[in-house]
């Protein structure tokens, strides 16, 4: 009997930065679907954006980054345990996209994040650190308490951006709680679920890059319109290159297909080159670029980290 050696493809992304379909890979998901949303699943198939596809006067891409300075720790007279605190610093900015590509605005914030009533502010020598309460008091509830920040700070810089009827905002990262900002979609890169049952992924891994799969709806605790796009990628990995964008599923049926086809246009034009990016291509140039300048403009994290020790030094 004759043995075939398997085919071999390289994942493109850099594996320090983990796999685009997470280190356990695609995990089966329970989530409820409506997959004849814009097709019936017989006819499923790659589609093409048609030449008539709409093309937003500017693109605004929102990114924001977070990342912890410090724990510290409060000490209340009277209880048995310290409490936990983040100290942290976050940031968002957006990338103005008209022709050329341009940073619109870029804002940063320090806050601690604990649960403690008694927590003050924390004044440093190069900046202050004031008290952001937090629901819960474990290091998982303070660490989405600070994600909640950095979102609204997206949402912040995205609002007091827009400056046209006829623009599309591309928020990194899932829609969920912005779901009401008009033309807007969520771009994911990172895939976690397996949403699609095993005939249908066969039609993601069909995709060519520019391509991308009907739109249909995912219903978990939240809902929302979805649909997979391939980027330009060398390799013969089959989910390598694929993204998933999301929008509203408040939107009409239309409007949904308008965005679909207007992202599967646009985004292949974006894509980051591996040479340049170790999360290419889905690590859009763009957001790579804004993330660079924000990290930048977070501080320098060992100044900060000594700034803190100087000014609880005499609370100890």
């Amino acid at each position: 009997m004759v043995v075939t050696a398997p085919r071999i493809a390289v994942d493109p992304w850099d594996p320090s930065y983990g796999t685009p379909t997470g280190e356990a890979g695609l995990q089966e998901s329970t989530a409820r679907l409506t997959i004849d949303f814009e097709l019936p699943g017989d006819r499923w198939k790659p589609l093409d954006p048609p030449s008539s596809t709409w093309r937003p006067e500017e693109v605004l891409i929102v990114d924001g980054i977070r990342r912890v300075d410090a724990r510290v720790w409060f000490m209340v007279d009277g209880e048995p345990a310290p409490n936990l605190g983040l100290a942290a610093s976050y940031a968002a900015g957006v990338v103005r996209i008209n022709g050329r590509a341009q940073l619109s605005q870029a804002e940063v914030r320090r806050a601690i994040l604990t649960a403690c009533p008694e927590a003050e502010e924390i004044r440093a020598p190069l900046t202050s650190y004031p008290i952001i309460q937090s629901a819960g008091a474990d290091p998982d509830a303070l660490s989405l308490t600070l994600q909640q920040q950095m979102r609204d700070l997206e949402l912040l810089v995205a609002h007091s951006t827009r400056s046209s009827d006829d623009d599309l905002l591309l928020l990194d990262g899932p829609l969920r709680g912005r779901t009401t900002i008009p033309r807007t979609v969520g771009y994911i890169k990172t895939h976690h679920a397996m949403y699609l049952p095993t005939e249908l992924n066969a039609v993601v891994a069909d995709l060519r890059p520019g391509q991308r799969t009907p739109v249909f709806t995912i219903g978990t605790t939240w809902s929302r319109h979805t649909w997979y796009i391939k980027l330009p990628v060398v390799s013969d990995m089959p989910w390598a290159g694929v993204v998933r964008c999301e929008c509203a599923d408040s939107l009409p049926r239309d409007e949904a297909f308008r965005l679909a086809d207007a992202t599967t246009a646009l985004l292949p034009g974006l894509a980051s080159r591996a040479h340049k990016d170790p999360r290419a291509p889905q690590n859009l140039t763009p957001i790579g670029g804004l993330e660079k300048l924000l990290r930048h403009r977070l501080g320098d994290p060992a100044k900060l980290h000594r700034g803190l020790v100087v000014a609880t030094r005499g609370d100890s």
